[in-house]
C-alpha cells in the first residue's frame, strides 16, 4: 500500500501528463492555470485513499481522482464570476486574469474533459461511476443555487444552512469516495457507509472553515473576517442570530453595511457578539461532533483497522487534529 505522500505524488505526476491543446490559447491556458494553482487535492486524495480500502491496485483511481479534480476547478471558474471574485488561492481568478467570458468557456471546457477522463475507467465499471459523478454534479449545482438564494432570503435556519453546505460541499467528497471505492471493488454496503463518512466529514470541514474565516490565522492565507464584512450566512451568524435578542439581531443584520466605520471595527463588533452569545465554542462543538461521527463509520466497514488508517489520519490532518 501506499502511503499518503505517495499517492499524492502519482497524483500530481498523473494530472502533470494530462497534456491539454496549445490551440486556440485563451480556451486551454486557464485550464492549465487553474490546475496548476494547486489548492488541497482533497477530493481525488479521498477517492484514491478509498480506493485503496479495498485495493492495492490505486493507480487504476487515477483517471477518475483527475475527473473529479477537474469538475472541482470547472465548477470555481464559474463560482468566481457568480461571486465577482478577483483572487483564487492567493493570485488572480481566471475571471480576473481573462474576462468572464473566457472563464464560462474554459469552464464548460473543464466540463467535458472531466467527463473525457472518467472514459479511461474499466467499462464494466463505468455505468456505476457515472451515474455516481452525475447525481454529485448536479447536487453540486443545487447547493451552489441554495447558496445564492440565501443571499436574498430574510432568514436562514441552521438545517436549512446545513442542508445547503452539505449539497455544495459534502456530497463532491461524498461523490470521491464512492467512486474511488467502487473502483476498489467494494460492496454496496461499504459504499453506502462511505458515503456517510464524507458527508460527516464534508460538514465538519466547511463548518471549520466557517470559524476560520473568523477566528483563524492570517497566516492561513486568507484576510480575517472577510464572511463578516460580506454579510454571508455562515453557521456563525445563523447560529448567532438564533440565540440573540432583537436589537442585537439588528446589529448583526446591519453592521457591514454601515458607513463611516472601518472594517476592523465592522469585524470586531460581530465578533464580540459571537463572543458574548458563545458562538466559537458552539460552532466547535458541532465540528466535534461531525468528525467523530465520521471517524466511527470508518469503523463498521467490512476490512481490518489497517485498510482504514490512511484515511484516518488523512482526515485528521484535514482537520487539523490528532485522533
Amino acid at each position: 500500500m501506499q502511503n499518503n505522500e505517495q499517492l499524492l505524488q502519482a497524483f500530481e505526476n498523473y494530472l502533470a501528463q494530462t497534456e491539454f491543446p496549445a490551440e486556440p490559447e485563451l480556451l486551454y491556458a486557464p485550464i492549465g492555470y487553474s490546475l496548476a494553482g494547486g489548492g488541497k487535492r482533497l477530493r481525488p486524495m479521498l477517492l484514491m485513499l478509498a480506493c485503496g480500502i479495498f485495493s492495492d491496485d490505486t493507480q487504476r483511481a487515477l483517471p477518475a481522482a483527475a475527473a473529479v479534480e477537474v469538475f472541482h476547478n470547472f465548477t470555481l471558474l464559474h463560482d468566481d464570476i457568480m461571486d465577482n471574485a478577483a483572487v483564487r488561492r492567493g493570485k488572480p481568478s481566471v475571471f480576473a486574469k481573462w474576462g468572464q467570458n473566457v472563464a464560462i468557456l474554459s469552464g464548460d471546457a473543464m466540463l467535458i474533459c472531466a467527463y473525457r477522463l472518467l472514459s479511461a475507467i474499466p467499462p464494466q465499471l463505468l455505468p456505476q461511476v457515472l451515474a455516481t459523478f452525475n447525481t454529485m454534479a448536479l447536487e453540486v449545482c443545487e447547493g451552489q443555487q441554495y447558496d445564492m438564494d440565501f443571499e436574498n432570503k430574510p432568514k436562514v435556519s441552521v438545517v436549512e444552512y446545513m442542508h445547503m453546505i452539505e449539497l455544495k460541499t459534502s456530497v463532491l467528497l461524498a461523490g470521491a469516495v464512492v467512486i474511488g471505492a467502487t473502483l476498489g471493488g467494494a460492496s454496496e454496503e461499504d459504499c453506502r457507509k462511505l458515503r456517510r463518512f464524507a458527508i460527516e466529514l464534508g460538514l465538519a470541514f466547511q463548518l471549520q472553515d466557517d470559524l476560520l474565516d473568523s477566528y483563524g490565522d492570517e497566516r492561513l492565507g486568507k484576510a480575517i473576517g472577510g464572511d463578516i464584512l460580506e454579510g454571508k450566512k455562515t453557521y456563525l451568524m445563523i447560529t448567532a442570530m438564533s440565540h440573540a435578542d432583537e436589537p442585537t439581531r439588528e446589529v448583526l443584520r446591519s453592521t457591514y453595511r454601515k458607513q463611516g466605520i472601518s472594517d476592523q471595527e465592522k469585524i470586531d463588533t460581530v465578533k464580540a457578539i459571537y463572543d458574548s452569545l458563545d458562538i466559537p465554542r458552539l460552532t466547535e462543538q458541532q465540528i466535534s461532533l461531525r468528525f467523530e461521527r465520521a471517524l466511527a463509520i470508518l469503523d463498521t466497514l467490512s476490512v481490518g483497522a489497517e485498510r482504514t488508517k490512511g484515511m484516518r489520519d488523512y482526515a485528521a490532518g484535514l482537520m487539523g487534529r490528532k485522533h
